[in-house]
């Protein structure tokens, strides 16, 4: 896996082969972040990652400078994605070791971009865009990406904006109700 654009671009980070991720492939990825760079300044931008595995969106959005929390239950990811940004030097990625659900009940922080990235197969995972306004964790402007495979349809719920689809990754848009 390798980072696209920013400060960092061009580095590789390679995981190791006993972590239980998917990361979003690199075609994926590089088409979501020229849609993104067509709409948003990432100096500033406060994202929160969701499902993080290792880090791979976290350091994109890091290297065009936005503040970063990778939220990652497994514990090894998140040693890992800690152990990269120290390796990287980057200071703009935070890392929480805890589950994706607990975190988005408690926290009161709010974020100008969501990304989530949760197992294809997760049987919560049609709850996410729901929970996310429910809790008002996305910022009146923000944005809210899943990603997810092409047997879900967010189309019917309120916040939905768009559908972007690159393979077999599908990448839902929503965006606050105004």
């Amino acid at each position: 896996m390798r980072i696209i654009r920013g400060v960092l671009k061009g580095r590789r980070i390679q995981a190791p082969s006993n972590l239980p991720v998917r990361p979003t492939t690199d075609f994926a990825k590089e088409s979501l972040f020229n849609v993104l760079n067509n709409r948003i300044d990432f100096e500033e931008l406060n994202v929160l990652d969701l499902f993080a595995g290792i880090g791979g969106i976290s350091f994109e959005f890091a290297s065009r400078g936005a503040s970063v929390l990778a939220v990652e239950n497994n514990p090894k990811c998140a040693d890992f994605i800690k152990q990269t940004a120290e390796k990287l030097q980057i200071e703009n990625v935070r890392v929480m070791q805890t589950d994706v659900f607990a975190y988005l009940a408690k926290t009161k922080q709010t974020f100008d971009l969501i990304f989530a990235d949760p197992p294809y197969d997760l049987p919560t995972i049609d709850l996410l865009p729901t929970l996310i306004f429910e809790y008002e964790l996305l910022n009146p402007d923000g944005i809210f990406i899943l990603e997810h495979s092409e047997g879900h349809d967010y189309s019917t719920l309120p916040q939905f904006s768009e559908l972007r689809k690159y393979g077999k990754v599908h990448f839902s848009f929503f965006k606050n109700l105004t």
